[in-house]
């Protein structure tokens, strides 16, 4: 299903845990990392499709999320003609999504990587918030600027991490955002403390055990503690 200019619609989802860090799926077969996504069929609204894909890519129901927001508009991206199937080029472009922000209410160990017969990940991680774009296929990159951008707002503000490295912030954000956005709205001490560098979050909750969805592994982020204070157990 096309729309007159090629361009398929799509969902997009930003899925944050209680530390407002986000999943981080690892593309079935490949290097590169993305968060989950799917089109949307004849008949379905982009909610209805968020949650059919949300379940078909990380085998997670309604009940254990809640919807935090959702971008104004469309975000389109191209796909190179190297990736569209002889027979479609001419006739499809890309995709136009819509970008959904959720909250995990359910548990670490409700992900199921493998929900259906044709998995999409076959790895994840949580991720701090603004995620590594260099290993999202190159195409993808602006789309997923964008949408960390317009969503980072309705982020839970006392769970935002800030990585204060300049070429951190040049490498996630690539000019996008700049620290002055990420200050706006804080509390004066909160903004005080970030202008200085510092990397505020929420402390973990120590003796919780961390446990995998079946087939799935876990590479903690070397940016972050997560994961390095608690057990964890392959599937």
């Amino acid at each position: 299903m096309l729309d007159r200019d090629g361009f398929r619609p799509n969902v997009g989802i930003i899925l944050l845990n209680q530390r407002s860090q986000v999943f981080w799926g690892k593309r079935i077969r490949t290097h590169s990392w993305q968060f989950p996504q799917g089109g949307i069929d004849r008949g379905e609204n982009p909610e209805q499709a968020m949650f059919r894909e949300l379940h078909e890519e990380v085998g997670l129901h309604p009940q254990h999320v809640q919807v935090l927001a959702r971008t104004r508009d469309w975000l389109r991206y191209e796909v190179p003609d190297r990736f569209i199937r002889r027979d479609a080029r001419g006739h499809y472009k890309g995709q136009k999504q819509i970008w959904f922000l959720l909250q995990l209410v359910g548990h670490d160990w409700d992900l199921n990587l493998r929900a259906t017969n044709h998995p999409e990940f076959d790895a994840w991680r949580w991720n701090d918030y603004w995620v590594p774009l260099d290993v999202v296929v190159e195409f993808k990159r602006g789309v997923y600027e964008m949408a960390l951008t317009e969503l980072s707002r309705f982020v839970p503000r006392c769970e935002f991490r800030f990585d204060a490295r300049p070429e951190q912030r040049n490498r996630y954000l690539r000019g996008g955002l700049h620290q002055r956005d990420l200050l706006a709205g804080q509390p004066a001490e909160s903004a005080s403390f970030l202008a200085g560098g510092g990397i505020p979050s929420c402390a973990s909750r120590p003796g919780v055990p961390f446990e995998l969805p079946p087939g799935a592994t876990f590479e903690p982020d070397p940016q972050t503690s997560f994961g390095l204070d608690a057990p964890t157990k392959k599937a």
